[in-house]
């Protein structure tokens, strides 16, 4: 008898166990399809279900097997309608700490000289009121987004940096992609952001950042072509009006030996609030 309790007690633990692990998988595939296209076509596919089921309770024969044979054929077209969503989430799993080693490869002062070329770029832009669009690579690999572009392989300086987006000059229009502390290829094509509910403000330049983002775990910076204003894209998200002192900040923890899961935006905006009370 006290074995047979025992077993039903570790058979109970484990069905805890197993509905908490589903529950966290639904609610992170939840959190990817948030506010994406993805988001519309799952409610439709809950609906179908729920018709399913009922003209099954019905009796409607025909109808039902309409239904569940467009259940069965439809789910190699899930597949291909859920490519990006399905890609993202297979590429959030691989940035996971099991699977990556750690983003920095930087030693010594190079870090501080780096991010300074970039915030000496962006505030020289900025002034100007030149677009900008930089991309750093993180974890994520961007070869994909490299071949759209023009290879160049310089060193980060702002003076480089600068050059390219001068308007009317060949490599002007596009993102500048910086990979391993090199400047690995100008006019590179991103992909848009599928966020619907973003600001109708926000230009094509923002909405590639927001896209990259949404895609990688790169950090963009944008430069604004009609106000000059600095902004910063991480995780979906975006950080507008910083000034090259916080943009500068930003950088240097990015560039820090840590492994910390929390993003740049997340932490600077949290420092703002703390120094705020």
């Amino acid at each position: 008898m006290r074995n047979f309790s025992s077993l039903f007690l570790n058979v109970r633990i484990l069905d805890v166990i197993d509905i908490l692990i589903v529950a966290a998988v639904l609610y992170k595939l939840f959190t990817l399809i948030r506010e994406t296209r993805a988001e519309q076509l799952t409610k439709g596919i809950v609906v179908l279900l729920v018709l399913t089921k009922v003209t099954e309770w019905m009796k409607l024969y025909t109808i039902n097997w309409i239904l569940s044979n467009a259940m069965t054929v439809g789910t190699l077209a899930l597949l291909i309608v859920f490519q990006p969503e399905l890609r993202r989430g297979l590429e959030h799993i691989g940035r996971s700490r099991l699977f990556t080693k750690s983003f920095v490869d930087i030693r010594g002062e190079s870090h501080e000289k780096i991010a300074e070329e970039i915030v000496e770029a962006a505030a020289s832009l900025s002034r100007q009121k030149i677009g900008a669009l930089i991309v750093i690579e993180r974890q994520t690999g961007l070869n994909e987004v490299v071949d759209t572009g023009t290879k160049l392989d310089a060193f980060v300086s702002s003076d480089i940096l600068i050059n390219i987006f001068i308007p009317n000059t060949p490599l002007h229009d596009g993102a500048v992609i910086i990979k391993d502390n090199r400047i690995k290829a100008a006019a590179c094509f991103l992909p848009l952001t599928e966020n619907m509910n973003i600001s109708k403000e926000l230009g094509t330049r923002h909405r590639a950042a927001l896209g990259i983002s949404e895609r990688s775990d790169s950090l963009s910076i944008i430069v604004s072509e009609e106000t000059g204003t600095i902004s910063l894209a991480e995780n979906g998200t975006i950080s507008r009006y910083l000034d090259t002192k916080t943009l500068r900040q930003i950088l240097l923890d990015m560039y820090e030996p840590k492994n910390n899961n929390q993003s740049f935006i997340t932490k600077w905006r949290s420092k703002n609030e703390q120094g705020k009370e």
